[in-house]
């Protein structure tokens, strides 16, 4: 796949209204090496083998080899999400939540995604700011199916 990265830049948080139902743009490509999966392992004391054991993956795993943790490959959606969007009116942005995720293709060691987003819907919220809820892929290098598919909600402040 192509490494061509694309950004949606607006200046307020009322440009996005504007946007819904379009394509916010394409992040770079991360890639997922076996020392990242090992220290994600750790950090969340998920040490099952199809994640950390090379050997015994590639002897006895559907997949051929070891797997990035599916929640590992969800986490990337932050640093990807930042080369999507870029809001200049905005003072702080959260993380409101996911309405819908789906982990539709494991992701080997060594593999690459990227996200690619649009934008689902953008609302005013009572005491300011706007709720955006995206469609986001995560893309897999070289692979027909998208690793994973959520729905995520931000919420964006001035």
């Amino acid at each position: 796949m192509e490494n061509t990265m694309t950004t949606t830049h607006v200046a307020t948080l009322a440009d996005l209204t504007a946007l819904e139902g379009q394509s916010l743009g394409t992040s770079s490509w991360i890639e997922i090496p076996q020392e990242r999966i090992g220290t994600f392992a750790d950090a969340t004391d998920d040490h099952q083998w199809i994640h950390i054991d090379p050997e015994r993956a590639k002897a006895e795993s559907p997949f051929g080899g070891p797997i990035a943790h599916g929640y590992l490959t969800l986490s990337l959606i932050i640093p990807m999400w930042d080369e999507v969007l870029t809001v200049d009116s905005v003072t702080m942005a959260v993380n409101y939540g996911l309405n819908k995720v789906r982990f539709t293709n494991p992701v080997p060691a060594g593999g690459r995604v990227r996200l690619n987003a649009t934008l689902k819907k953008a609302e005013e919220l009572p005491k300011g700011g706007v709720q955006v809820t995206v469609d986001a892929q995560i893309e897999l290098d070289g692979a027909e199916r998208p690793a994973v598919v959520a729905e995520a909600v931000y919420r964006f402040f001035e």
